[in-house]
């Protein structure tokens, strides 16, 4: 009987304990996530970083900016207007969902929206900075019903840019780095010297070899280079190979082009109106379930022309 008395009683408290683990587990406050999210040096969870109710300490990983070999671009080489603008920031919990830059008067600002509302102010710099900054250096919140927008000067793009973020919960500053990607603005946003251009190198009508370099997308598409260069009354023109023959169309300028040839490779024939910049261009991928338009740069090096 005493046997079966421990095991009775060995067995309750074994039940009790998981029943009440599990339901701990189960009812994690958001403060014990919080705690989770600061202490750890592993990736904030997807569940974490879309809330965005809490923010990370600075021992949580950041993320690389920008991209190798970018070189500033000032207010003096865009034309005054405004555009959609990408900005990479060095932290999951700082995600920016839509930008909006303004070139006016030689000064460039950008208004952000911001997926969540963890964060009260801004401040341009670092985040002892802040810390040590006037009051009124901080940039506010902008709330419009679930919206929350912050609007802050932008001294260059293509360039690493300090900011701390200020928790509205934990109040604290933060170290974030933004960058305005270039590479994300039409052509109409640049001064029209920004360009290297069939006219500024002199070349003949003819035909030539260019080096061309593709990013974007998973990574996984590449283009055949050098490409065949085609100057014609004055104008450039490439000839695109695909790695793959399920692109059935391009956009390049708003302009719908559709392939010269599918048989073994995707081959179109491109209008080329600059080089030595990262040209935006689409392409339509039938290769998945569903055909999908893929944003894409296209990087014509003007140095490595050849006859």
């Amino acid at each position: 009987m005493k046997k079966i008395s421990i095991l009775t009683v060995a067995v309750l408290v074994s039940t009790a304990f998981f029943s009440c683990s599990d339901k701990s587990e189960k009812n994690i406050s958001s403060e014990m996530q919080t705690t989770i999210a600061e202490t750890s040096t592993e990736p904030i969870t997807e569940t974490i970083t879309e809330t965005e109710t809490i923010t990370e300490k600075v021992t949580a990983a950041q993320l690389e900016v920008g991209f190798e070999g970018m070189k500033a671009i000032s207010v003096e080489s865009l034309k005054t207007g405004e555009y959609d603008i990408k900005v990479d920031s060095s932290s999951s919990m700082f995600k920016i969902t839509a930008c909006k830059l303004t070139i006016a008067d030689g000064k460039m600002t950008a208004k952000m929206t911001m997926s969540g509302s963890g964060y009260e102010y801004l401040y341009m710099g670092t985040e002892g900075e802040a810390e040590n900054g006037a009051e009124n250096d901080r940039i506010p919140a902008e709330v419009t019903g679930d919206t929350v927008e912050f609007t802050v000067p932008v001294e260059a793009l293509d360039m690493e840019i300090d900011c701390a973020a200020f928790s509205k919960r934990k109040k604290q500053w933060y170290d974030r780095k933004l960058v305005f990607r270039a590479d994300s603005l039409p052509k109409e946003a640049f001064s029209d010297d920004m360009f290297v251009t069939v006219d500024s190198l002199a070349i003949q009508d003819g035909e030539y070899r260019v080096d061309v370099k593709l990013e974007g997308g998973s990574g996984k598409a590449t283009v055949q280079s050098p490409a065949k260069l085609v100057i014609r009354e004055g104008k450039a023109f490439a000839e695109i190979i695909w790695s793959s023959n399920k692109y059935d169309y391009m956009i390049v300028n708003g302009e719908k082009i559709m392939p010269v040839s599918v048989d073994e490779f995707s081959v179109f024939e491109i209008p080329v109106d600059g080089f030595d910049y990262k040209m935006i261009v689409s392409a339509d991928t039938t290769a998945m379930s569903t055909p999908h338009e893929i944003e894409y740069t296209l990087f014509f090096d003007s140095s490595t022309i050849v006859s």
